[in-house]
């Protein structure tokens, strides 16, 4: 009978640990120097059901006008959640907008999205993609109608949320609890900052100047401080206002958001319509490229001071930023 009782304790023990597996994922898991996450997981809980919903959302073509265009054809985890070699992507129907698909990884530390900062909350971040006509082209009535009337998503919505009946807000907290989990947290600069690995010489040379030239804006350890900058592209910005789309003030003209360099040499092409194909480009217009105009960012009014020898250790400091860990999750793939 004691033997029974032990048997019957230890099956309870493992049941209730495999039920916290399946409610509970283990990630999203951010490194002690990463600060506070913006979004939280409190009122949109993260179960594994709503990661995988969120996933398999995420993924599915399905979801815009004619079942060609899935959140995943521009920012695939195979290629850093970005659409390397791409300065546009292609939408429904062979539509280009106007505007480069960002990588999009850490991003319940970002307080706005989209390259304007049009959208102020993870939640809604998907809404736009969606929606408009040069990318998803689909239509939320059109989307939510065609998800409860699927095979198999009402019966998914229903092991994630509870109740089988589809709407916006359960499907924005599906892409929320995939999108927010992707971290990048493991590249070698995360193991150095760590104590577990070691830069070269020239790496250790790139940082350096990377926090005297770059860290103002691009600032440790997301590598974005997340504010608007005009950064010498143009001075006529009658095509994309950029921030000042969004504020309709004429001092926000020609301002984009300060993106991450996280994994940034393999997410090329550069800046907000994908102009520049290679860093060299980048770092060459910082250093003989820029254009004066009203709102240029105060800071580059010279441009940046970087010699051949600085843009190469600059370059090779800029490699420890690449996540392969995170690339190569299959957590992340469908």
């Amino acid at each position: 009978m004691k033997n029974l009782a032990s048997i019957l304790i230890l099956l309870s023990v493992i049941l209730v640990s495999c039920h916290k597996e399946t409610d509970t994922p283990a990630y999203p898991v951010y490194p002690s120097y990463f600060p506070a996450p913006v979004y939280q997981f409190t009122i949109n809980k993260l179960t594994e059901n709503g990661f995988l919903l969120g996933r398999k959302l995420f993924f599915d073509p399905f979801l815009s006008k004619d079942g060609s265009i899935s959140c995943a054809s521009c920012h695939h985890p195979n290629k850093y959640f970005a659409d390397e070699g791409m300065a546009i992507s292609e939408g429904v129907g062979g539509k280009f907008g106007i505007r480069n698909a960002p990588s999009i990884t850490n991003t319940v530390f970002t307080p706005a999205f989209m390259w304007d900062g049009g959208v102020a909350h993870l939640d809604v971040s998907a809404l736009p993609a969606l929606t408009d006509t040069n990318e998803m082209a689909e239509t939320m009535a059109h989307l939510i109608e065609k998800l409860n009337n699927h095979a198999e998503y009402p019966a998914l919505f229903e092991k994630a949320f509870g109740s089988d009946s589809i709407y916006t807000q359960v499907l924005f907290y599906a892409f929320s609890q995939y999108v927010g989990s992707v971290v990048s947290a493991s590249a070698k600069y995360d193991k150095v900052k760590q104590g577990k690995a070691s830069f070269t010489q020239k790496e250790q040379a790139g940082y350096a100047i990377f926090k005297t030239q770059c860290n103002s804006c691009h600032t440790e350890p997301l590598f974005t401080n997340y504010s608007y900058k005009n950064n010498g592209l143009d001075n006529n910005f009658s095509e994309d206002l950029g921030r000042g789309r969004i504020t309709l003030s004429p001092a926000d003209e020609g301002k984009f958001r300060v993106p991450s360099l996280r994994n940034v040499m393999q997410t090329a092409p550069y800046m907000h319509g994908g102009r520049f194909a290679t860093i060299n480009e980048v770092l060459n217009h910082y250093t003989n490229g820029i254009v004066q105009s009203a709102t240029l960012d105060e800071s580059l009014q010279n441009g940046i001071s970087l010699s051949e020898a600085d843009k190469t250790n600059l370059i090779l400091f800029l490699h420890t930023l690449t996540d392969e860990d995170m690339r190569n999750n299959s957590k992340y793939y469908e």
